[in-house]
């Protein structure tokens, strides 16, 4: 189902501060969560603040009809870090005249780039790991390749950064799932209820193989957008965990 989202366009990097959009998905009561083998914590709310959206570079002098720009898609943390402990893989459905135009990211950074000439829509299925939810979010970006100021020629050095900010919110968690995100950066954790013991975890699925999955050192980070409100909400989450 699609969802919408507030959208934010600079040229040069700077900051965005913006209502977010808050998504809540909820997990469906299967056999394991009958059984306690994947027991639920109630009356508890995790949430991950995740940013989506492309980024666009003119080629200029090397532009042809067929590409003209350079662009890459993806799926990070608000803050840039590592998204692996929550999402399972993302799932990028491109334009048809792209070659395989479904593309499939099993491992973070949650990304991908193309060339092309043309603006369109890009379809963003993110899927979670099995203990988080078993239900995917289908979210959808446009790629922006011309800046709103067309009034002098497009820059080579400066891209056009489309980015949306959503919070994700996961209502009675499993226990798996929370005990794993406590101390997060990530992921916006309550404090543990009263008596509330941690199980011990096995290994997630799909981990991560190539190392770091975080975006804080990417080649694209310094035009990265900034969203005031994950700030504060993880500031406020850790400043919670501390009590």
């Amino acid at each position: 189902m699609p969802q919408t989202a507030i959208e934010a366009q600079v040229e040069d990097g700077g900051s965005a501060s913006k209502p977010q959009r808050i998504i809540k998905l909820s997990k469906t009561t299967d056999d394991s969560d009958k059984k306690g083998t994947n027991k639920r914590v109630k009356d508890i709310e995790v949430c991950v603040p995740i940013v989506y959206g492309t980024i666009a570079f003119y080629l200029g002098r090397k532009a042809s009809e067929s590409q003209s720009h350079k662009w890459t898609v993806y799926v990070r943390g608000a803050t840039n870090e590592d998204l692996g402990a929550v999402i399972k893989h993302v799932v990028f459905q491109l334009h048809p005249s792209f070659n395989n135009p479904t593309r499939i990211v099993e491992a973070p950074p949650f990304e991908l780039s193309e060339c092309g000439w043309g603006e369109f829509e890009i379809g963003i299925s993110i899927f979670f790991h099995s203990d988080v939810c078993d239900k995917h979010l289908d979210l959808y970006h446009m790629l922006k390749l011309y800046p709103e100021d067309e009034s002098g020629p497009q820059s080579t050095k400066k891209p056009v950064v489309m980015e949306s900010y959503n919070e994700i919110v996961f209502p009675d968690p499993s226990e798996c799932f929370f005990a794993r995100v406590q101390n997060h950066p990530a992921v916006v954790v309550p404090r543990m209820p009263a008596g509330f013991s941690l199980p011990v975890l096995a290994p997630v699925e799909n981990t991560n193989e190539k190392g770091r999955g975080d975006t804080k050192d990417h080649p694209l980070s310094q035009w990265f957008l900034t969203f005031s409100a994950a700030d504060e909400l993880l500031k406020l989450a850790s400043a919670r965990q501390q009590l």
